[in-house]
């Protein structure tokens, strides 16, 4: 593919997602600049379009997005976090019995070789677990289908569910006052580098996670105060949305339904899993019920803290319990594989 195609894919990408983006906000659909734009360039990708974000954008996506949800961090924010590890115990139990679950479904139900089933059971890391599969021979369309499904069907029904379900206990947006753009551009500039060392060190969303941190600091200590322009703020979203649609670029019909039951099912033991975990949290803990499940759920660690950005939870720690999935599955997935692979 020539750089011009590229370059036209990406901007049909963007166009759609905002287009889809809008018709969402009219018909008045629950975050609508993730999900409508999530949607929208996956039904086009469907339909044979190839669409994609380049990965320098990607990346600078994934850093805008981790200093709004850094720069929602006070002085408190450090006092709170020392309540999350029981949340985070009962998270990374969760993604076990999730794993284990999905798998037993895909292998039983739907005759996946132990593989297969293994690789797209997992709740998360698309990334991580595609490159397990290249480095091991492994075919990747029904692992990258199944995967892609989980991430698109939660960021589809999570915002429902937690609007229409919770409506009236969610917190609403509290209006703060643009960031300057000169403290946006140091955060982006020191976010860029403290990525570069966390990519170096292998960590999951090593940007996102970087823009996070950065932001974070900068805010605890009062430095660069302000959350990020709305405009911005919105393209970022409409942005995330057309990155999970594109995942389905290049995906057949045939390639879909063969593997569209497989990540119906997933999404289903996910879903369940997290419903368990979330009404024994909320009962032992105290903690809000919208706010466990986007924080427990096991969708996109950037699409799921751009929902609690949307709608007014605490991002930091929806993006913390999503992290937390991450690092789980960065230590368990290479051995589970490996074992699964008899190699």
């Amino acid at each position: 593919m020539t750089i011009e195609s590229k370059t036209v894919g990406t901007l049909l990408c963007l166009l759609a997602g905002g287009i889809g983006a809008y018709v969402f906000s009219l018909i008045g659909f629950p975050a609508a600049a993730l999900t409508g734009s999530s949607l929208a360039v996956s039904i086009i990708c469907l339909m044979g379009a190839r669409m994609d974000l380049p990965a320098q954008w990607r990346d600078l996506l994934f850093i805008v997005i981790g200093i709004n949800i850094g720069s929602g961090a006070t002085s408190q924010t450090l006092q709170a976090a020392t309540k999350w590890p029981a949340t985070i115990g009962i998270l990374c139990l969760s993604v076990v019995a999730t794993l284990l679950l999905s798998r037993w479904f895909l292998r039983a139900r739907l005759a996946y070789d132990d593989t297969t089933a293994t690789l797209a059971a997992t709740p998360g890391h698309l990334s991580f677990v595609l490159g397990i599969a290249a480095e091991r021979d492994v075919k990747i369309p029904p692992i990258a289908i199944i995967q892609s499904t989980r991430v698109l069907f939660i960021t589809l029904v999570v915002p429902v569910a937690v609007t229409w379900g919770f409506g009236d206990s969610l917190p609403g947006l509290t209006p703060v006052p643009d960031l300057k753009l000169w403290y946006l551009a140091v955060l982006c500039a020191a976010a860029v580098g403290v990525g570069l060392i966390f990519k170096r060190l292998h960590f999951p969303a090593a940007f996102l996670l970087a823009g996070m941190v950065v932001s974070a600091a900068g805010h605890m200590f009062e430095l660069t105060p302000g959350g990020l322009p709305w405009a911005l703020q919105t393209a970022a979203m409409i942005a995330m949305g057309a990155l999970i649609g594109s995942r389905f670029s290049g995906v057949t019909g045939r390639d879909l339904r063969s593997a569209l039951l497989g990540g119906v099912g997933v999404t289903a033991v996910g879903f369940a899993v997290t419903l368990l975990c979330v009404a024994f949290s909320a009962w032992a803990l105290g903690l809000s019920v919208p706010l466990l499940i986007v924080a427990f759920v096991p969708g996109g660690v950037e699409g799921m803290a751009a929902i609690a950005i949307l709608l007014g939870m605490d991002p930091a720690f929806v993006a913390a319990h999503h992290l937390s999935r991450l690092f789980v599955l960065s230590l368990i997935m290479p051995i589970w594989a490996k074992r699964a692979l008899g190699r």
